[in-house]
């Protein structure tokens, strides 16, 4: 494989000479930024427009790095921001976590952050232009390329500037972040990402980043979510001890088949050489993996059961504001006529589609053995009482 056309220190020479600014904080994302460097060579296969990418993305990530820091050296009183209780969501990719997170994040006693504010946050956002703020507009008019690169993209993950993003986006500024592998074919990468890289740094980021985009907009009550937080618990509790977490649970085949047919889907917009066999060869063991962690998490306390809700897919789908109502209570707190009424609002413009099974994906299109990947899976399904679907 060529190879790439600039290394770590000019992304980051181009980082410092797009923001006039130098310090990057602790030295913790360095590690990740060279492994991810090394396989995005070696494996990733980049055509043109993946090379472009890859260098916009990690200069980008860069120079807001660059630029929180620097607003929090002027203004020290960010420093002095609480996160308090977050609700995080973190059950497995395509297990409803999406459409979950954008309806509570109706609820205006919830804040998410959002995609705008996440790609460009500097200067922090402001309570009086939260809605109409520039960067709005700069950032809808960027997702909406993903479907120009692929058509049908976003119909299959949906993007777009006020939309709530999620926390990989805001790890990434560490380089230990699970959107790496989702975007680019790098296991080695992955490999070290699962078994292991500390994720205190990246932790340690996300709250710092958290506490610039409230310094000006405060939050109430901070609404999260990435299916990747399910693999790195510890490191999530020991951030954020107070957290309650909502997982989500569905059948692990038919999350293995959805993720690798979205996986392969992404991958195009970098690499001509993108397949679902060899998203679902990587994912499959990444998929069991995380159920592991997840049962090990409850079984040794690390996540109390009076801090956990758990959300099975079938129930969301079959009745979504019914199962809603259930986790209000689960949380102890009300379901306000305004909270359900924007969430109706939202989903009415915004329906999804039960999941995409025999649209977008199928098992077949794995090249998995069915038979043994249920026996793997069982142990889960039987802990968390998680039904299984049809397989095509």
């Amino acid at each position: 494989m060529p190879s790439l056309p600039f290394t770590r220190d000019q992304l980051v020479e181009s980082a410092v000479e797009s923001t006039g600014l130098c310090d990057l904080g602790e030295p913790t994302w360095q590690e990740g930024l060279d492994r991810l460097l090394m396989d995005l060579e070696r494996t990733a296969h980049l055509n043109d427009l993946g090379v472009t990418i890859v260098e916009t993305d990690l200069t980008g990530y860069l120079a807001n790095r660059l630029r929180v820091l620097d607003w929090r050296t002027r203004h020290p009183e960010v420093a002095l921001g609480a996160v308090e209780r977050p609700l995080v969501i973190c059950g497995q990719p395509r297990t409803g976590t999406t459409i979950l997170y954008d309806l509570l994040a109706c609820d205006p006693v919830h804040r998410a952050p959002l995609s705008w504010e996440v790609e460009l946050p500097c200067p922090p956002p402001e309570t009086e232009t939260y809605d109409t703020d520039p960067r709005i507009e700069e950032v809808e008019a960027v997702s909406g390329m993903a479907d120009l690169i692929i058509p049908g993209f976003s119909a299959f993950h949906p993007m777009g500037a006020r939309l709530a993003q999620e926390c990989v986006r805001i790890t990434a500024g560490d380089f230990r972040s699970m959107i790496f592998q989702t975007q680019y074919d790098v296991p080695e990468y992955n490999r070290w990402l699962l078994h292991e890289a500390d994720l205190a740094p990246a932790y340690r980021w996300h709250r710092i980043f958290l506490q610039h985009l409230q310094s000006r907009h405060p939050a109430g009550r901070w609404l999260l979510k990435s299916p990747a937080h399910l693999w790195h618990l510890p490191a999530l509790l020991d951030e954020y001890p107070d957290a309650v977490v909502i997982q989500t649970h569905r059948d692990p085949l038919k999350v293995i088949a959805s993720v690798s047919a979205l996986v392969a889907l992404l991958r195009r917009m970098a690499s001509d050489e993108s397949s679902v066999e060899r998203a679902a060869a990587q994912y499959s063991d990444d998929i069991l993996l995380g159920l592991e962690r997840s049962m090990s998490a409850r079984s040794d306390g690390t996540l109390p059961a009076d801090r956990v809700v758990d959300v099975q897919f079938a129930d969301f789908m079959a009745d979504p504001f019914a199962t809603i109502g259930v986790l209000y209570d689960r949380l102890g707190v009300p379901f306000s006529a305004e909270a359900e009424a924007g969430m109706r609002a939202f989903l009415a413009t915004h329906p999804g589609d039960g999941g995409g099974a025999g649209s977008r994906y199928s098992f077949s299109d794995t090249g998995l053995d069915e038979t043994s990947l249920r026996r793997q899976a069982t142990a889960y399904q039987e802990f968390f009482g998680v039904p299984s679907e049809p397989v095509v």
